[in-house]
């Protein structure tokens, strides 16, 4: 039996300094990823339209469109809304990077970066949000998770969520009425060993019951004080 080709992984990097895509495209070369370049939003919309990219490096300062309003525009878009995205920024500040989360971006890079830590986080995000194993059907409380297609239903409707709050949900689904301090779900969810603050947690917590919500439904993403989360359809 022949062996299998291994998938070529696109990664599409959005960044206006053509000496940082340079490097950053070398870098993914390098690391057997395929880069797709563009310096602004416009030119990754036509990229983005012609193949899907497997992840995308977006850079917050951008001519035009800047980066995190083309974060906000992917997530809205159904073609885009689970594409991971990791943002590229000077900005370090906390409130800038909750800014970031809030507008759909997966994690964060803060310049300047060495390219080893670029891989690093890139791989990371690509191996918590690509599919696999074989697929179940989850229900809860009239919430429907189906592992295969990554959709999630309420009843007959379907719910819209990001890829990271899909995560959250899935784990919480399989874990009912049990309660994970936000390290427990970092490392569950986002993965050990990754570079995430605990903060990011009630970010994509806060972003799991808004989608929940015209549901009815967030109140089964309940916080227990001083201990964590627990995912219980007893309200």
């Amino acid at each position: 039996m022949a062996a299998e080709m291994p998938v070529e992984q696109r990664v599409l990097v959005v960044e206006d300094e053509s000496a940082i895509r340079d490097m950053i495209a070398f870098a993914l070369k390098r690391a057997s990823l395929v880069p797709m370049l563009a310096e602004d939003s416009r030119i990754a919309q036509h990229l983005i339209a012609d193949k899907l990219p497997d992840l995308i490096l977006l850079d917050w300062m951008l001519p035009g469109t800047s980066g995190l309003e083309f974060a906000r525009r992917l997530r809205r878009e159904e073609l885009t809304r689970e594409i991971p995205i990791i943002m590229l920024t000077a900005r370090g500040e906390e409130d800038d990077r909750v800014i970031g989360l809030d507008a759909g971006v997966d994690d964060y890079i803060v310049k300047p970066f060495s390219t080893r830590e670029l891989i690093a986080r890139i791989r990371a995000v690509l191996r918590r949000t690509q599919p696999h194993g074989e697929g179940q059907t989850i229900s809860l409380g009239g919430l429907t998770l189906d592992t295969l297609s990554h959709r999630v239903f309420a009843g007959d409707k379907p719910v819209q969520l990001g890829p990271t709050e899909y995560r959250l949900l899935s784990f919480f689904m399989t874990h009912p009425e049990r309660v994970y301090t936000r390290s427990q779900l970092l490392d569950n969810v986002w993965g050990s060993g990754v570079y995430v603050e605990e903060r990011t947690v009630d970010v994509h917590i806060r972003r799991l019951r808004k989608s929940m919500e015209p549901f009815g439904l967030e109140d089964y993403v309940q916080t227990v004080r001083g201990a964590g989360y627990r995912f219980s359809t007893t309200v």
